[in-house]
């Protein structure tokens, strides 16, 4: 007995990203228009797939040109040097040479569901990850650039390991023992530079997301600590606590 249309699209609701080109083979020959219809889209999803690998294979660019003599790369990112609270949270990664993570770009450009997927397969997929992060009295004290710097170090501490060289967004971290190099926009152009910004902005959303319970009113859920109309007007209402960043407040409160 043939396939119903509807087992047909049941298989093509469940193929994973190595999937549509079997899909494909196996039923361009069905003259069935709701079957063509399926393949047409199966044709289209296995494009865009194919697009995705090309991108992020363009990603590798700096990775392949240094891991000859540096095998262990670390990205370096950070999240939060903006906002009116919170820390500034650093994020630092190794990823295996075979790494086949889908999707990784600068965090910015990407839905607040997929980071957190993607947090979790970076956490599960690669050689090593590290987190640091400035609290908001350290930015107050030493400003928000060194204290940036600082969780950068803090972060690559906490990898576990020593890395070979650090591909950096834009900036050289002082104090730092490791070769680097620092990229401009190295979140859209180095995959790896792409992971530490998603476990960055990720670790820093969660925390936020926690200082809106201990701290309610102030909306940090929903805006992070930055400076929305809704942050100033909460501040206005409530003052400021313990969270904010004195320096990045005066001569408004």
């Amino acid at each position: 007995m043939a396939e119903t249309i509807k087992d047909i699209k049941n298989r093509f609701d469940n193929c994973d990203k190595g999937g549509f080109s079997a899909f494909i083979l196996d039923y361009e020959k069905d003259d069935r228009a709701g079957v063509q219809r399926l393949v047409l889209r199966a044709k289209n999803e296995l494009a865009k797939l194919e697009a995705e690998k090309k991108r992020l294979y363009e990603m590798g660019a700096f990775e392949r040109k240094y891991r000859g003599e540096c095998p262990d790369i670390c990205g370096i990112d950070e999240a939060g040097r903006g906002p009116l609270a919170g820390p500034v949270v650093a994020g630092a990664v190794i990823l295996p040479e075979d790494a086949d993570i889908l999707y990784i770009n600068d965090s910015k450009k990407l839905s607040p569901g997929l980071r957190e997927e993607l947090f979790d397969k970076i956490c599960k997929e690669a050689k090593a990850v590290g987190v640091g992060m400035a609290s908001p009295s350290e930015i107050d004290e030493i400003n928000i650039l060194q204290a940036t710097y600082l969780a950068m170090r803090r972060a690559i501490k906490d990898l576990g390991t020593v890395p070979d060289m650090l591909l950096n967004d834009a900036v050289v971290i002082p104090e730092v023992g490791v070769r680097q190099v620092g990229i401009i926009k190295g979140d859209a152009k180095s995959v790896s530079i792409a992971a530490a910004s998603i476990i960055a902005k990720v670790t820093r959303d969660r925390i936020m997301a926690d200082y809106d319970k201990k701290y309610p009113g102030y909306g940090f859920a929903a805006h992070k600590g930055y400076g929305t109309k809704e942050h100033y007007a909460a501040i206005e209402k409530l003052g400021i606590c313990e969270i904010h960043r004195k320096t990045f407040l005066k001569g408004i409160v």
